[in-house]
């Protein structure tokens, strides 16, 4: 007999909607990359020596050289915290109007797509930071822009322009899904619950 104690049982997990399934009035998706913390943890560092050198330093080759010193360190410092504390996450949404990418807690760099300007959205299953050349706010002559910020699935939105625009997201063929449902007008949509 097994004991539950030691194995509880776990309720099942739902199971995405299938593709005739309605979509939601607005989704939201998410995706998280921990490892940019490491980074940030290096910028944080950077920015301490550089105040640890200006608060308690012996340096005898002068005032200018320990001032660029400093500056260097503090500057480099926050440019590293804050080129991987914006890309520490991505948020996705979409309603009936535009999808807005938001990077980071703070929200900035933040991205407006009006739906008006898509002509088409394309569900990608692996995509990679070393296909854009790292992690971030990416673009590439060839492949259009992107939001980086892990390898995964992403969602690709084709412009009336014919440039792209690709984003890395949790659940990202149904964002595809609710994006091709909002491009064809008059289809009904499923409220969204509190």
């Amino acid at each position: 007999m097994r004991d539950e104690s030691r194995h509880p049982r776990h309720p099942r997990q739902p199971r995405p909607p299938g593709k005739d399934a309605p979509v939601p009035k607005v989704w939201t998706g998410r995706a998280t990359n921990r490892m940019q913390w490491v980074a940030a943890v290096a910028g944080a560092a950077c920015m301490a020596l550089g105040i640890t050198l200006a608060v308690d330093s012996a340096w005898t080759s002068g005032i200018a050289a320990l001032l660029m010193a400093v500056i260097g360190c503090v500057a480099a410092g926050l440019l590293v915290l804050f080129g991987t504390l914006a890309f520490v996450h991505v948020e996705v949404t979409v309603d009936d109007e535009a999808m807005e990418v938001r990077c980071g807690h703070i929200g900035v760099p933040r991205r407006r797509i009006l739906l008006s300007h898509v002509v088409g959205a394309d569900y990608i299953p692996r995509v990679t930071p070393h296909e854009w050349g790292g992690w971030g706010y990416r673009w590439r002559p060839e492949k259009g822009k992107a939001v980086i910020v892990r390898r995964g699935e992403a969602l690709i939105l084709r412009m009336d322009d014919g440039r792209t625009f690709t984003v890395t997201v949790d659940d990202a063929e149904l964002g595809v899904r609710v994006i091709r449902d909002r491009l064809r007008p008059g289809t009904p949509t499923e409220p969204t619950s509190a």
